[in-house]
């Protein structure tokens, strides 16, 4: 899987995200909707500002969401 070459708090953190984002598309979820948007935002800045974009390259992050979403669905 190629997740292994980001760490591991950075892929659990866009993992979390992806959920979050997926929940709050979900109309089940339409009552905590507030609860959603602040946890998303918290998560998009744990992701943004995250040490390891120091050394790497934009076009990580693309690889960064692409392996979130195969941990997430269970590919590699």
């Amino acid at each position: 899987m190629r997740c292994s070459a980001f760490p591991e708090d950075l892929i659990a953190a866009q993992s979390a995200w992806e959920r979050t984002y997926q929940s709050l598309a979900d109309p089940v979820h339409r009552e905590r909707t507030t609860l959603l948007r602040r946890r998303l935002l918290e998560l998009s800045v744990q992701v943004w500002w995250h040490p390891y974009w120091r050394e790497a390259g934009t076009g990580q992050r693309v690889a960064l969401r692409t392996a979130a979403r195969e941990l997430e669905a269970g590919v590699g």
